[in-house]
């Protein structure tokens, strides 16, 4: 079964989350996603708030920029959504936006080796491990979680290049792939995401989490390709727009291509948040296998 979430996109006033968490938990939406973009919010600042606001309610985070955290630092906030609320958190990781990674003094000369010895590191701390490490930008020196989460805590990565797609096959437990990926280029990365995992021995499952641009109601198509053109997309094939059947069958083709959860992203004007999280779960989801 496809798994089918939203977006709370971070231009949303923090004060205003509580309302669309409510609303969606309500609505019976499986996931909301959170962005940790700059310089909006913290990415687990408001998913602890949500996760707290509502009962049954999964909560992503995709992604987390590995540049602006200590490895220590990211394991103990994503331990302690765990520890809270077992099963119920997606934590995502990832390179961050280069741009602005330079304009906070944080970016790196090799973000791919950043984000390997990051993940690498993550999944030992979070597996309740001692660490003991010198790599090119992840130094730690006997470092333990005293409250490492009591249950797997499945660990995504967000990227687009080659490289970067092939390191979350081998390293991450799930991939995210951004908004405006088009059907095909969903297929490649699920080919460069097998490559990884071949290369590292690695058979277990892999989920794939695409964001998809979506609006409904007036005006809906000039929307969604107006911000696809803003962004250098694709403004025909990188979104949809339309009722719920035509949602439906647009998330039909993205997980054909090989996404396993489908999070529909309202565009930066949609106007009714709320509304949005609504149709999600309650219009386009009965159409969805």
């Amino acid at each position: 079964m496809t798994v089918l979430g939203a977006v709370s996109l971070p231009q949303l006033p923090p004060e205003r989350l509580r309302d669309l968490a409510r609303a969606a938990d309500d609505a019976g939406l499986e996931e909301l996603w959170l962005w940790e973009d700059c310089f909006w919010g913290s990415g687990v600042a408001t998913a602890s708030a949500v996760l707290g606001w509502t009962g049954r309610l999964r909560v992503g985070v995709g992604l987390l920029p590995v540049p602006l955290r200590n490895v220590a630092l990211a394991a103990m906030e994503i331990a302690t959504l765990h520890r809270l609320f077992p099963g119920r958190a997606t934590v995502g990781v990832g390179h961050g936006v280069q741009d602005w990674m330079a304009q906070v003094g944080a970016q790196v000369e090799s973000p791919v080796t950043l984000l390997r010895e990051h993940l690498t590191v993550l999944r030992a701390l979070l597996d309740g491990e001692e660490v003991t490490v010198d790599g090119r930008y992840v130094r730690l020196d006997a470092v333990k979680l005293d409250w490492p989460p009591s249950t797997p805590s499945p660990i995504f990565a967000g990227a687009t290049g080659p490289r970067s797609l092939r390191l979350c096959g081998e390293a991450a437990d799930g991939t995210i792939l951004t908004g405006g990926t088009t059907t095909d280029e969903v297929r490649a990365a699920r080919r460069l995401v097998d490559e990884g995992r071949a290369a590292a021995g690695r058979v277990d499952p892999h989920p794939m989490v695409v964001y998809l641009l979506t609006a409904t109601g007036p005006d809906a198509a000039g929307r969604v390709a107006a911000q696809l053109r803003r962004e250098g997309r694709d403004p025909v094939a990188g979104g949809v727009a339309g009722d719920a059947r035509t949602v439906a069958d647009a998330v039909r083709r993205w997980a054909d291509a090989g996404a396993t959860t489908v999070v529909l992203q309202p565009t930066g004007d949609e106007p009714d948040p709320e509304a949005f999280v609504r149709f999600v779960a309650q219009e386009v989801r009965p159409l969805v296998p």
